[in-house]
């Protein structure tokens, strides 16, 4: 067996590692008919370890879907954490509630903010939250990196999905626009001296930065 051959079923089974339940995978199914690529298995299984790891009890999201990251964030925050998710769409707000519902989370244990995240981050309270997690407009992922720092503890982690954005991200002669600014983010993080990072293979890529 060939060395890439070998690396794709490493990664073909650390993507399936983690199983995901009858809830999550009917989340799925609603992001598939409205449009949305939600986090793959192994990304939201990171999340989970993620919020158990820093005790999140005050979490932001930028880009609800339909809600399966908020799954795995929810079931890794403490048992009175807050999640404080941002979508322009509220049909992608309105699946995401009934997964939640589906899942038996508490209403008091989730805030949907239907509005543009470049709004709604500066509103939000400096060092009052322990993980930032965004998967949305590509182009607008510097600003909300500005705002998570702002807006983390320190202690705290901020996570990008698509980092290596469909293998495009770690050939150099990729040069649209959103590949770009994904490449120009991840050395940005990189090189701050604010923060530990690392880029995680997990399904698109997982940017993870911990807030010195």
């Amino acid at each position: 067996m060939s060395e890439a051959m070998l690396n794709q079923t490493s990664l073909s089974y650390a993507e399936s590692f983690v199983g995901e339940d009858d809830v999550v995978l009917q989340a799925r199914e609603r992001a598939r008919e409205l449009g949305c690529v939600p986090i793959g298995p192994a990304g939201g299984a990171t999340l989970r370890v993620l919020a158990a790891a820093t005790g999140a009890r005050s979490v932001v999201e930028v880009g609800t879907g339909a809600g399966v990251s908020g799954l795995y964030l929810l079931a890794g925050m403490a048992q009175d954490g807050v999640l404080t998710t941002i979508d322009v769409e509220g049909e992608n707000q309105r699946a995401a509630k009934e997964a939640y519902g589906e899942a038996g989370v508490a209403a008091g244990r989730y805030r949907l903010i239907n509005g543009s995240a470049g709004e709604v981050l500066p509103r939000l309270r400096d060092e009052a939250y322990d993980l930032v997690f965004v998967d949305a407009d590509k182009s607008s992922y510097a600003t909300y990196a500005e705002q998570a720092l702002r807006l983390l503890r320190p202690g705290g982690v901020v996570a990008f999905d698509n980092a290596l954005w469909h293998d495009r991200v770690a050939d150099p002669a990729q040069r649209d626009p959103d590949t770009v600014t994904l490449r120009d983010l991840g050395r940005a993080l990189r090189d701050d001296n604010r923060l530990l990072s690392v880029l995680l293979p997990v399904g698109d890529g997982l940017l993870v930065a911990a807030k010195r």
